[in-house]
């Protein structure tokens, strides 16, 4: 019986041990990392300033487990539309900190606030966000609408979609679902992402970048903060009050996305009738890098509507 429960007891605290083994992220860890860091009141914030050298500002936000890399090519196309790109990593990956505690979007708006305070950014801004991205930026824009010219939002969570009875379980089951996240789901991850390496990408060694997330201690913990916060917030509020606002909204959506599916337009258009809405034909989720030529061209054209002061909703589908 003593034997048992000692084997019981090894396998429960494994993961764990497993966890606290894991690098932190450290100066040596960044040697390396392109870009700057600043140091905020939650923690070290890794970012980078892409795009033209003037113009306006556009801030990307990246989404649950993938970090700001996911954004370089839609960054250059916006650079090359005439705008200075903001891009960073959320606490929890990439080379910024791994702070403890709940990740809810008050934690995340606060990072961003921090980190636009730490430029100078004072000037409005269009803020783009994908994936998880998309219930952060919506709800720093209803919070700071001055701050605002327009929100862009790249197949968007927070809009009534369903992450599956994993994540569910993950998310819901307490200690349990602490104890799931470090022993399967960076293995499950790993699998996900490995078979994706056939996939076109415009960021070079994207796979062996997001699985290079895995080494280091806090990365799992940080997406389950994520998923148990920012992801399982009532955005209904947030999103009316864009719409209150007269914020111009633009949602970009993947016809054959099985993470968030383009069902959620159909929220977004009962939360915000004034939102134009595309639909990137034959893309997934990773449409920012796997079909982001097609991306491009609906912000470009979108953003030249706003300049020329034309809006109102829309649905269409890009085939490029």
């Amino acid at each position: 019986m003593t034997i048992a429960l000692a084997i019981l007891s090894l396998v429960a605290l494994y993961p764990f041990l497993l966890e606290a083994l894991r690098p932190r992220m450290s100066s040596r860890a960044r040697a390396d990392a392109p870009g700057s860091f600043a140091k905020l009141s939650q923690g070290t914030v890794h970012y980078r300033w892409l795009g033209a050298d003037e113009g306006p500002v556009a801030v990307c936000i990246h989404g649950l487990t993938t970090p700001s890399f996911v954004w370089t090519p839609v960054a250059k196309g916006l650079g090359d539309m005439g705008y200075r790109v903001l891009v960073y990593d959320l606490y929890g990956r990439g080379y910024s900190d791994r702070p403890r505690g709940a990740q809810d979007c008050a934690f995340f708006i606060r990072q961003l606030s921090d980190l636009l305070a730490d430029q100078g950014i004072t000037e409005d801004i269009t803020l783009l966000g994908y994936s998880m991205g998309g219930t952060i930026a919506p709800c720093f824009a209803a919070q700071h609408p001055s701050m605002i010219r327009q929100l862009i939002l790249l197949a968007s969570a927070g809009l009534g979609q369903d992450l599956g009875p994993a994540s569910r379980l993950l998310a819901q089951t307490g200690l349990f679902g602490s104890w799931a996240m470090l022993s399967v789901y960076g293995r499950s991850m790993r699998r996900a992402l490995e078979a994706e390496r056939s996939q076109t990408s415009s960021v070079p060694g994207i796979v062996d970048m997001q699985i290079a997330q895995l080494r280091h201690r806090g990365y799992l913990p940080a997406v389950l903060s994520s998923l148990r916060g920012a992801l399982d917030a009532d955005m209904q509020d947030a999103h009316r009050s864009v719409a209150d606002t007269g914020i111009p909204v633009l949602a970009i959506w993947a016809q054959d996305d099985d993470v968030i599916p383009i069902a959620g337009r159909d929220m977004l258009t009962s939360w915000n009738p004034a939102a134009r809405q595309e639909v990137v034909a034959g893309a997934g989720h990773s449409l920012p890098y796997t079909h982001d030529a097609a991306v491009i061209q609906i912000l470009s054209a979108h953003l030249k509507r706003q300049g020329s002061g034309q809006g109102g909703p829309r649905l269409t589908t890009s085939n490029v």
